[in-house]
Protein backbone atom coordinates (compact mmCIF):
# COMPACT_ATOMS: atom_id res chain seq x y z
CA UNK A 1 0.00 0.00 0.00
CA UNK A 2 1.65 3.33 -1.47
CA UNK A 3 0.77 6.90 0.42
CA UNK A 4 2.65 9.82 1.46
CA UNK A 5 3.61 7.94 5.14
CA UNK A 6 4.66 4.91 3.27
CA UNK A 7 6.92 6.63 0.99
CA UNK A 8 8.38 9.33 4.20
CA UNK A 9 8.67 6.66 6.38
CA UNK A 10 9.82 3.55 4.19
CA UNK A 11 7.31 1.12 5.34
CA UNK A 12 5.35 -1.48 3.60
CA UNK A 13 1.99 -0.50 5.37
CA UNK A 14 0.38 3.04 6.47
CA UNK A 15 -0.13 1.65 9.69
CA UNK A 16 2.17 3.08 12.91
CA UNK A 17 2.09 1.99 16.68
CA UNK A 18 1.40 4.64 18.73
CA UNK A 19 4.30 5.34 21.59
CA UNK A 20 2.76 4.47 25.05
CA UNK A 21 3.69 4.42 28.27
CA UNK A 22 5.13 1.33 29.77
CA UNK A 23 4.06 -0.45 26.59
CA UNK A 24 6.71 0.46 24.11
CA UNK A 25 9.32 -1.79 24.03
CA UNK A 26 11.81 -3.23 21.65
CA UNK A 27 9.57 -6.44 21.49
CA UNK A 28 6.44 -4.82 20.51
CA UNK A 29 7.81 -2.19 18.10
CA UNK A 30 10.28 -4.65 16.39
CA UNK A 31 7.32 -6.86 15.99
CA UNK A 32 5.20 -4.08 14.29
CA UNK A 33 7.74 -2.94 12.01
CA UNK A 34 8.79 -6.42 11.11
CA UNK A 35 5.23 -6.74 10.00
CA UNK A 36 5.79 -3.75 7.83
CA UNK A 37 4.48 -0.95 9.85
CA UNK A 38 6.03 1.47 12.06
CA UNK A 39 7.03 0.55 15.90
CA UNK A 40 7.84 2.92 18.05
CA UNK A 41 9.56 2.69 21.41
CA UNK A 42 8.71 5.01 23.96
CA UNK A 43 11.30 7.40 25.72
CA UNK A 44 10.04 8.08 29.33
CA UNK A 45 9.33 4.17 29.65
CA UNK A 46 13.07 3.91 30.44
CA UNK A 47 14.20 5.49 33.33
CA UNK A 48 16.82 7.79 32.18
CA UNK A 49 18.89 8.44 28.55
CA UNK A 50 21.55 5.56 28.59
CA UNK A 51 18.61 3.06 29.26
CA UNK A 52 16.69 4.53 26.38
CA UNK A 53 19.87 3.92 23.98
CA UNK A 54 20.15 0.44 25.50
CA UNK A 55 16.57 -0.27 24.11
CA UNK A 56 17.24 1.68 21.20
CA UNK A 57 20.25 -0.43 20.63
CA UNK A 58 18.22 -3.68 21.42
CA UNK A 59 15.15 -2.95 19.13
CA UNK A 60 17.90 -3.10 16.62
CA UNK A 61 18.86 -6.45 17.36
CA UNK A 62 14.97 -7.74 16.72
CA UNK A 63 14.86 -5.56 13.27
CA UNK A 64 16.35 -4.03 10.57
CA UNK A 65 13.72 -2.31 9.17
CA UNK A 66 12.42 1.27 10.38
CA UNK A 67 11.30 2.04 13.84
CA UNK A 68 10.94 5.34 15.54
CA UNK A 69 10.97 6.42 19.38
CA UNK A 70 8.55 8.90 21.43
CA UNK A 71 8.99 11.57 23.31
CA UNK A 72 6.31 12.98 25.30
CA UNK A 73 7.00 16.53 26.67
CA UNK A 74 4.46 17.45 29.67
CA UNK A 75 4.79 20.45 32.40
CA UNK A 76 5.81 19.14 35.87
CA UNK A 77 6.76 20.20 38.80
CA UNK A 78 10.25 17.87 38.45
CA UNK A 79 10.58 17.67 34.76
CA UNK A 80 12.42 14.37 33.51
CA UNK A 81 15.68 15.68 31.31
CA UNK A 82 13.73 15.77 27.74
CA UNK A 83 16.91 16.81 26.26
CA UNK A 84 19.05 14.49 27.25
CA UNK A 85 17.16 11.59 26.13
CA UNK A 86 16.65 13.36 22.71
CA UNK A 87 20.50 13.49 22.80
CA UNK A 88 20.18 9.81 23.02
CA UNK A 89 17.61 9.56 20.22
CA UNK A 90 19.41 11.14 17.81
CA UNK A 91 22.72 9.88 19.02
CA UNK A 92 21.37 6.63 18.38
CA UNK A 93 20.47 7.41 14.87
CA UNK A 94 17.01 6.64 15.39
CA UNK A 95 15.38 8.21 12.39
CA UNK A 96 11.69 8.60 13.21
CA UNK A 97 10.33 10.87 16.41
CA UNK A 98 7.00 11.07 17.51
CA UNK A 99 6.66 14.27 19.88
CA UNK A 100 3.18 14.84 22.11
CA UNK A 101 2.50 16.97 24.96
CA UNK A 102 4.13 20.26 24.41
CA UNK A 103 6.77 20.73 21.42
CA UNK A 104 8.95 23.27 22.07
CA UNK A 105 10.52 24.69 19.00
CA UNK A 106 13.85 23.39 19.90
CA UNK A 107 13.70 20.55 19.93
CA UNK A 108 12.05 20.41 17.02
CA UNK A 109 15.09 22.68 15.34
CA UNK A 110 17.75 19.80 17.39
CA UNK A 111 15.50 16.82 15.97
CA UNK A 112 15.25 18.51 12.50
CA UNK A 113 19.03 19.86 12.07
CA UNK A 114 19.65 15.86 12.97
CA UNK A 115 17.52 14.25 9.98
CA UNK A 116 14.91 13.08 11.95
CA UNK A 117 11.66 13.18 10.57
CA UNK A 118 8.92 14.38 13.27
CA UNK A 119 5.09 12.66 13.70
CA UNK A 120 3.51 14.92 16.74
CA UNK A 121 0.19 13.69 18.13
CA UNK A 122 -2.49 16.32 19.08
CA UNK A 123 -6.27 16.21 19.42
CA UNK A 124 -7.36 19.43 17.84
CA UNK A 125 -7.20 21.22 14.62
CA UNK A 126 -5.80 24.26 16.02
CA UNK A 127 -2.91 22.71 17.41
CA UNK A 128 -2.48 20.35 14.57
CA UNK A 129 -2.05 23.70 12.29
CA UNK A 130 0.29 25.00 14.78
CA UNK A 131 2.64 22.25 14.86
CA UNK A 132 2.91 22.38 11.00
CA UNK A 133 3.70 25.86 11.52
CA UNK A 134 6.47 24.73 13.76
CA UNK A 135 8.15 22.37 11.29
CA UNK A 136 6.55 19.15 12.34
CA UNK A 137 6.05 16.40 9.45
CA UNK A 138 3.32 14.37 10.09
CA UNK A 139 0.53 15.03 12.41
CA UNK A 140 -1.08 12.07 14.01
CA UNK A 141 -4.69 13.50 15.55
CA UNK A 142 -6.70 11.85 17.82
CA UNK A 143 -10.62 11.62 17.65
CA UNK A 144 -12.46 11.79 20.95
CA UNK A 145 -12.91 7.91 20.72
CA UNK A 146 -8.82 7.79 21.59
CA UNK A 147 -7.09 5.98 24.54
CA UNK A 148 -4.87 8.55 26.49
CA UNK A 149 -5.79 12.45 26.56
CA UNK A 150 -8.01 12.94 23.97
CA UNK A 151 -8.44 16.84 24.49
CA UNK A 152 -11.08 18.93 25.77
CA UNK A 153 -13.27 19.41 22.85
CA UNK A 154 -15.06 15.87 22.39
CA UNK A 155 -14.77 15.85 18.48
CA UNK A 156 -14.94 12.66 16.82
CA UNK A 157 -12.72 11.07 14.21
CA UNK A 158 -15.31 11.32 11.80
CA UNK A 159 -15.03 14.76 11.94
CA UNK A 160 -11.33 16.03 13.10
CA UNK A 161 -9.86 13.35 10.45
CA UNK A 162 -11.00 15.17 7.23
CA UNK A 163 -10.81 18.59 8.80
CA UNK A 164 -7.06 17.66 9.61
CA UNK A 165 -6.82 16.19 6.07
CA UNK A 166 -8.44 19.05 4.24
CA UNK A 167 -6.50 21.56 6.47
CA UNK A 168 -3.15 20.54 6.10
CA UNK A 169 0.08 20.07 3.87
CA UNK A 170 1.47 17.78 5.59
CA UNK A 171 0.62 14.10 6.00
CA UNK A 172 -2.33 13.09 8.57
CA UNK A 173 -2.15 9.91 10.62
CA UNK A 174 -5.70 9.32 11.71
CA UNK A 175 -5.87 8.03 15.65
CA UNK A 176 -8.20 6.77 17.80
CA UNK A 177 -10.78 4.52 17.94
CA UNK A 178 -9.23 1.89 15.07
CA UNK A 179 -8.60 -1.62 15.26
CA UNK A 180 -9.25 -3.46 12.01
CA UNK A 181 -9.02 -3.07 8.52
CA UNK A 182 -12.22 -1.47 8.35
CA UNK A 183 -11.09 1.26 10.39
CA UNK A 184 -7.77 1.98 7.77
CA UNK A 185 -10.22 1.80 4.86
CA UNK A 186 -12.54 5.05 6.56
CA UNK A 187 -9.38 6.84 7.65
CA UNK A 188 -7.84 6.75 4.33
CA UNK A 189 -11.26 7.64 2.56
CA UNK A 190 -11.88 10.64 4.97
CA UNK A 191 -8.26 11.91 3.92
CA UNK A 192 -5.41 10.69 5.85
CA UNK A 193 -2.67 9.12 4.96
CA UNK A 194 -2.59 6.57 7.76
CA UNK A 195 -3.22 5.23 10.87
CA UNK A 196 -1.85 5.17 14.81
CA UNK A 197 -2.87 2.67 16.58
CA UNK A 198 -2.43 2.18 20.46
CA UNK A 199 -4.91 -0.05 22.57
CA UNK A 200 -5.62 -2.79 19.78
CA UNK A 201 -1.16 -3.28 19.56
CA UNK A 202 -1.62 -4.06 23.48
CA UNK A 203 -4.05 -6.96 22.55
CA UNK A 204 -0.89 -8.33 20.41
CA UNK A 205 1.11 -11.65 21.72
CA UNK A 206 4.12 -9.17 21.30
CA UNK A 207 2.71 -6.56 23.81
CA UNK A 208 4.72 -6.35 26.84
CA UNK A 209 2.01 -6.51 29.09
CA UNK A 210 0.39 -9.50 31.20
CA UNK A 211 -2.28 -11.88 29.38
CA UNK A 212 -5.21 -10.65 31.70
CA UNK A 213 -4.83 -7.30 30.52
CA UNK A 214 -5.34 -8.56 27.30
CA UNK A 215 -7.95 -10.69 28.18
CA UNK A 216 -9.62 -7.68 29.68
CA UNK A 217 -9.50 -5.79 26.43
CA UNK A 218 -10.87 -8.77 24.08
CA UNK A 219 -13.64 -9.05 26.83
CA UNK A 220 -14.99 -5.69 27.11
CA UNK A 221 -17.18 -3.58 24.62
CA UNK A 222 -17.78 -0.33 23.67
CA UNK A 223 -19.04 1.19 26.61
CA UNK A 224 -16.50 0.03 29.21
CA UNK A 225 -14.22 3.34 29.09
CA UNK A 226 -14.46 5.76 31.49
CA UNK A 227 -13.26 9.70 31.28
CA UNK A 228 -11.07 10.84 34.42
CA UNK A 229 -10.14 13.99 34.80
CA UNK A 230 -12.41 15.63 33.19
CA UNK A 231 -12.94 18.08 35.99
CA UNK A 232 -9.56 18.71 35.96
CA UNK A 233 -9.51 19.65 32.28
CA UNK A 234 -7.51 17.54 31.51
CA UNK A 235 -9.98 14.20 29.99
CA UNK A 236 -8.21 11.11 29.88
CA UNK A 237 -9.84 7.72 28.52
CA UNK A 238 -9.46 4.42 30.46
CA UNK A 239 -10.66 0.70 30.58
CA UNK A 240 -13.64 0.59 33.24
CA UNK A 241 -12.15 -1.17 36.29
CA UNK A 242 -12.58 -0.58 40.13
CA UNK A 243 -9.34 1.96 39.99
CA UNK A 244 -11.32 4.05 37.16
CA UNK A 245 -14.79 4.03 38.70
CA UNK A 246 -13.46 5.04 42.12
CA UNK A 247 -11.54 8.38 40.32
CA UNK A 248 -14.55 9.40 38.60
CA UNK A 249 -17.12 8.82 41.79
CA UNK A 250 -14.10 11.12 44.28
CA UNK A 251 -14.33 13.93 40.77
CA UNK A 252 -17.84 13.77 41.21
CA UNK A 253 -17.23 14.57 44.41
CA UNK A 254 -15.19 17.37 44.15
CA UNK A 255 -11.85 16.03 44.79
CA UNK A 256 -8.82 17.59 43.91
CA UNK A 257 -6.22 15.87 41.95
CA UNK A 258 -3.62 15.26 45.71
CA UNK A 259 -7.12 13.09 46.51
CA UNK A 260 -6.82 10.53 44.18
CA UNK A 261 -3.08 11.22 43.41
CA UNK A 262 -2.35 7.37 44.97
CA UNK A 263 -4.99 5.99 42.29
CA UNK A 264 -3.90 7.19 38.85
CA UNK A 265 -0.10 7.12 40.06
CA UNK A 266 2.62 5.88 37.01
CA UNK A 267 3.99 3.28 39.16
CA UNK A 268 0.51 2.18 40.13
CA UNK A 269 -0.76 1.43 36.14
CA UNK A 270 3.01 -0.17 35.43
CA UNK A 271 2.06 -3.02 38.49
CA UNK A 272 -1.33 -3.57 36.80
CA UNK A 273 0.20 -3.70 33.54
CA UNK A 274 2.65 -6.47 34.73
CA UNK A 275 1.03 -8.29 37.69
CA UNK A 276 -2.58 -8.75 35.06
CA UNK A 277 -4.34 -7.45 38.03
CA UNK A 278 -7.26 -5.98 36.16
CA UNK A 279 -8.85 -3.90 38.93
CA UNK A 280 -4.97 -2.81 40.46
CA UNK A 281 -4.69 0.63 38.71
CA UNK A 282 -5.13 2.62 35.48
CA UNK A 283 -5.38 1.10 31.81
CA UNK A 284 -5.34 3.16 29.69
CA UNK A 285 -7.82 1.75 26.71
CA UNK A 286 -9.67 3.80 23.95
CA UNK A 287 -13.61 2.46 22.52
CA UNK A 288 -11.72 0.31 20.05
CA UNK A 289 -11.96 -2.50 23.17
CA UNK A 290 -15.50 -3.33 21.09
CA UNK A 291 -13.70 -4.26 17.91
CA UNK A 292 -10.86 -6.35 19.88
CA UNK A 293 -11.96 -10.18 19.68
CA UNK A 294 -8.87 -11.92 20.13
CA UNK A 295 -5.01 -11.65 20.34
CA UNK A 296 -3.39 -12.34 17.36
CA UNK A 297 0.51 -11.32 16.52
CA UNK A 298 1.55 -8.27 15.18
CA UNK A 299 2.26 -9.98 11.59
CA UNK A 300 -1.24 -11.61 11.91
CA UNK A 301 -2.75 -8.58 13.23
CA UNK A 302 -1.42 -6.03 10.38
CA UNK A 303 -1.63 -8.82 7.35
CA UNK A 304 -5.45 -8.91 8.26
CA UNK A 305 -5.57 -4.97 8.37
CA UNK A 306 -4.17 -4.65 5.06
CA UNK A 307 -6.35 -7.55 3.52
CA UNK A 308 -9.85 -5.94 5.60
CA UNK A 309 -8.88 -2.33 4.25
CA UNK A 310 -9.12 -4.13 0.87
CA UNK A 311 -12.27 -6.03 0.51
CA UNK A 312 -13.61 -3.27 2.44
CA UNK A 313 -13.22 -0.52 -0.21
CA UNK A 314 -13.31 -2.83 -3.12
CA UNK A 315 -16.62 -4.55 -2.05
CA UNK A 316 -18.39 -1.00 -0.70
CA UNK A 317 -17.43 0.45 -4.42
CA UNK A 318 -18.65 -2.58 -6.08
CA UNK A 319 -21.74 -2.63 -4.03
CA UNK A 320 -22.35 1.04 -4.83
CA UNK A 321 -22.01 1.26 -8.78
CA UNK A 322 -24.03 -2.12 -8.87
Amino acid sequence: MKTRITELLGIAYPIVQGGMQWVGRAELASAVSNAGGLGILTALTQPDPRALAGEIARCRTMTDKPFGVNLTILPTTTPPPYEAYLDAIIDSGVKVLETAGNNPREFIRKAKDAGLTIIHKCTALRHALSAERNGVDVVSIDGFEAAGHPGEDDVGGLVVFPLAASRLRIPVLASGGIADGRGLAAALVLGADGVNLGTRFCATREAPIHDNIKQALVGADERQTNLIFRTLHNTGRVLKNAVSDEVVSMEKRGSTFDDIRHLVAGARGRATLESGEVHGGLVWASQAIGLIEDVPTCAQLVSRMVAECRAALSSRLQAIDA
